[in-house]
């Protein structure tokens, strides 16, 4: 049985091509009874064929939202997984060191440059914070390695920490001091990385082993 909507799109395609259903038949490279059978409802038509058809009547096919916007096609240029497989279009894709986690009993992962989050309710949560499903994947960028991105906490952890030696200082000439905190980390701590993921509670930004500050500047 065919698509009754199918159908009446062919017609429409014909009706804007001014072609008959030979006429069509033979640009599309299919007999002229496969078009009547669609056009009777009698017969499904692919996607590639009506996607054939409609450009010879300088159409296109689209999908539309329920409010009539067109929603556009994923990219394909979008990050793929360390197979150079796209990742499921379902899944939302992520920095790898991204709230990567591992347990005791998997400390031999090494994060990867690009991951997604499988459980569906951990999924949920992360739309719901950043505001709804994302338009797509995300697309490759530079400075996405994970050593990039690694080096570029450790800069930013050296700016926080500059800016709080500045405070300090400003606090020394008679300033008001700000939450009265004093950070006391040896300089050690400005290049360590403990490893290649951000910080995160309870576990905060780098820190040399003689350290007995631990302030989280990240």
């Amino acid at each position: 049985m065919g698509d009754p909507v199918a159908a009446g799109m062919l017609r429409r395609i014909r009706q804007q091509a001014d072609l008959s259903q030979r006429e069509l038949a033979d640009a599309c490279g299919i007999s002229q009874s496969t078009v009547a059978r669609v056009e009777a409802g009698r017969r499904d038509v692919t996607v590639g064929l009506l996607a054939e058809a409609a450009a010879l009547a300088g159409l296109r096919l689209a999908l539309l939202d329920a409010r009539g916007d067109e929603v556009a096609p994923m990219d394909g240029d979008a990050v793929r997984d360390e197979g150079g497989r796209h990742f499921p279009a379902h899944l939302d894709t992520r920095h790898g060191d991204d709230g990567w986690w591992h347990g005791p009993h998997r400390f031999d992962r090494r994060p990867v440059t690009y991951t997604s989050t499988r459980d569906r309710t951990w999924r949920d949560r992360l739309r719901q914070a950043r505001g709804g499903v994302p338009d797509d994947h995300q697309l490759p960028r530079p400075g996405d390695s994970l050593a990039e991105r690694a080096a570029a906490r450790r800069a930013a952890t050296r700016r926080a920490r500059a800016d709080e030696q500045a405070r300090r200082l400003e606090e020394e000439r008679g300033q008001p001091s700000v939450g009265g905190f004093r950070c006391e980390c040896p300089p050690a701590c400005d290049d360590l990385l403990l490893d290649e993921r951000p910080p995160t509670p309870g576990r905060p930004g780098p820190h040399a082993p003689d350290c007995v500050c631990g302030c989280d500047l990240s």
